[in-house]
């Protein structure tokens, strides 16, 4: 039975980024949108048919550009930064002016190492503390009242906290991290898509996962785009190709 009360979420992956274009960029933080992802964040924010109680974004710009039409539709809803950011295991060797392309090389042979302890010179994010930043969500929103609240985060972060509320796995050896490395290749996560969870009263999690929506994004579905917040002209194409990188890249490529 899916529980009706207590706290919702919406897990929003952010629109197309130039990263996912294969554009270069300035580092993991820093990709903006383009035109297609603009249009995606429209039909986001065209998605809610109430008002969210929170409206959450990472820090990284083309998940706070996500947000920008959301929070222009309802801009009396109180906005918060979380550390829901993307997987940056790359560290240093995502490096200024640098494609997914250039990058994948570097992808490849820290997934082939396995060990969820390692960082890249210390600047790079473990696999541990990618699971680590996935629970304190889950502490986050279980300590919510009542209400929706929108998190607009990123792909490889929410087949993360999805793959760990689905094994209970929250301290992954490298067993666990080759598993969680075979689960992404598997779960398609376009950009744009919504995954809900919602407070559970029983079973081994605080939350439960409610499938996921991106029909949403279909061509003629309605965008909020062009409504006059400002934001690009919405393009008719609205789902991109590369639903299934990790941290806007894919090793498996």
């Amino acid at each position: 039975m899916i529980e009706t009360t207590g706290a919702r979420a919406w897990l929003i992956r952010h629109g197309q980024s130039e990263s996912n274009a294969g554009l270069p960029t300035d580092g993991p933080g820093a990709a903006p949108l383009t035109p297609l992802g603009w249009d995606q964040a429209g039909r986001v924010a065209a998605a809610f048919t109430e008002p969210p109680a929170l409206i959450v974004a990472s820090s990284f710009r083309r998940a706070r550009e996500t947000a920008l039409p959301t929070r222009r539709r309802f801009p009396e809803v109180p906005y918060e930064e979380w550390p829901v950011q993307e997987f940056t295991f790359l560290g240093h060797l995502h490096g200024p002016r640098t494609t997914n392309a250039e990058r994948r090389p570097h992808s490849v042979a820290y997934w082939r190492r396995a060990d969820p302890s390692f960082t890249h010179d210390g600047d790079g994010e473990s696999f541990k503390r990618l699971i680590g930043r996935t629970r304190d969500l889950v502490e986050r929103l279980t300590r919510r009242p009542e209400g929706l609240t929108a998190v607009f985060t990123h792909g490889t972060y929410m087949r993360a906290l999805m793959w760990s509320l689905l094994t209970g796995i929250t301290d992954p050896d490298a067993v666990a991290m080759n598993a969680f490395f075979h689960f992404v290749q598997v779960c398609q996560m376009p950009n744009g898509a919504i995954v809900e969870l919602r407070a559970a009263t029983d079973g081994p999690e605080p939350l439960r996962l409610v499938g996921g929506s991106f029909t949403h994004l279909e061509a003629g579905a309605p965008s909020a785009a062009g409504s006059g917040a400002g934001l690009p002209a919405a393009l008719p194409q609205a789902v991109t190709d590369s639903v299934g990188q990790l941290p806007e890249e894919n090793p498996a490529k």
